[in-house]
C-alpha cells in the first residue's frame, strides 16, 4: 500500500480494518490542538495510486472484511469521485462489508442525506465526526471551523442516513477556566445529536500546535488529573442517550470506561467517582500516548 504525509491515523475501532489513503492531510487543518497534518498541504491523491493500493488489497487484504478511507477529510470529495470510489471498491474487495471514514461538520452538511444514503447503499457504513466541545465559544478559540449548531446539524444529517455515527469529545481542551461549562455543553450537544458512539480522548500538548505554544507563553493551562476526571462525570451526568456506547479507553485517557448508555450511567458516575476519591489506580503518563 501507498501512504503518504507523516502520520496515517484511524480509530481505535479500525485496527483490523485496510487503510485506504485517498487524500493526504486535512483541508481544515487550523484546530489549535492538532498537530497531526501541520507539514502537509490537503491534496487528494492520483487515482491510479489509489487503483494500485485497491489492487494490492485484493490479492493481500483477504481476510480483512473493513475499509478505512484516510486521511482526515474523504468526505469532502465530490459526491461524483466518492461514488466512482465507492463502487469500485464493491467491485475489487467485494467481501468488504463496511467502509469508515472521517467526516467534520462542513464536509457532512456539504452533502445532502439524499447522497449520503447514496454511499450507504455502496457501503458506507460509519461516520467519524470530532466534536471536541459543545461550547461555542471553545469552538471558537480553538478553530474548529464550526459551531454547535453547526455540529447538531451535521451529526443528526449522518443519524437521518442511517449510518452509525462515532463522535469524538476532548477532556481538557478548555483549560483550566472553561472546564465545567466545556463539560456541561458537550454532554447538552451529545444527548441533542444522538450518535450511537462517544469517544472521550484527553487533550495531550503537541509542540507544533499553536495551544502548546500558548501553554509555554503562560495563557493556557491543561486541567490537572483530578480536574479532567470531573469534566468526565460533567459529561456523562448531562449525557441524555436513548442508545449509545461510551468510550474512554483511547490511550490518552487517566481513565478507560467502556459502558452502554443510558443502562449504565449511575454505574459509570460511581466509578469516576471513585477515581476522583483516589480509590482507583489511573493510568501512569508512560503509557498514555495519541
Amino acid at each position: 500500500m501507498h501512504y503518504e504525509g507523516a502520520h496515517i491515523i484511524r480509530p481505535p475501532s479500525e485496527a483490523d480494518s485496510i487503510i485506504l489513503q485517498v487524500t493526504v492531510g486535512c483541508s481544515h487543518n487550523r484546530c489549535t490542538f492538532c498537530g497531526t497534518y501541520k507539514e502537509e498541504r490537503f491534496r487528494i491523491k492520483d487515482q491510479a495510486v489509489i487503483d494500485a493500493d485497491l489492487e494490492f488489497a485484493a490479492h493481500y487484504c483477504l481476510r480483512q472484511s473493513r475499509v478505512f478511507l484516510a486521511d482526515g477529510d474523504v468526505l469532502a470529495l465530490s459526491q461524483r469521485r466518492l461514488v466512482e470510489l465507492f463502487t469500485k471498491i464493491r467491485h475489487r474487495l467485494p467481501w468488504v462489508n463496511r467502509i469508515s471514514l472521517y467526516g467534520n461538520a462542513r464536509a457532512i452538511r456539504n452533502k445532502s442525506v439524499v447522497q449520503l444514503l447514496e454511499l450507504k447503499e455502496l457501503g458506507l457504513h460509519r461516520v467519524y465526526m470530532g466534536l471536541e466541545s459543545g461550547y461555542d465559544p471553545v469552538l471558537k478559540v480553538i478553530d474548529k471551523g464550526a459551531n454547535s449548531t453547526a455540529m447538531i446539524e451535521a451529526g443528526q444529517r449522518v443519524r437521518a442516513a442511517d449510518l452509525f455515527l462515532s463522535v469524538t469529545a476532548l477532556l481538557g481542551i478548555a483549560g483550566v477556566a472553561l472546564s465545567q461549562e466545556h463539560a456541561r455543553a458537550t454532554g447538552q450537544i451529545l444527548s441533542a445529536i444522538e450518535p450511537n458512539q462517544v469517544g472521550i480522548l484527553t487533550l495531550m500538548l503537541l509542540e507544533n500546535t499553536q495551544l502548546y505554544q500558548l501553554e509555554k507563553e503562560g495563557e493556557f493551562q491543561l486541567p490537572d488529573q483530578h480536574s479532567l476526571l470531573r469534566e468526565l462525570r460533567t459529561i456523562v451526568e448531562h449525557l441524555n442517550l436513548k442508545k449509545c456506547q461510551l468510550q474512554s479507553n483511547h490511550a490518552s485517557n487517566y481513565l478507560a470506561i467502556n459502558v452502554r448508555m443510558p443502562r449504565d450511567k449511575a454505574a459509570v458516575l460511581a466509578a469516576i467517582d471513585q477515581a476522583l476519591a483516589g480509590h482507583t489506580r489511573l493510568k501512569p503518563e508512560y503509557l498514555r500516548a495519541l
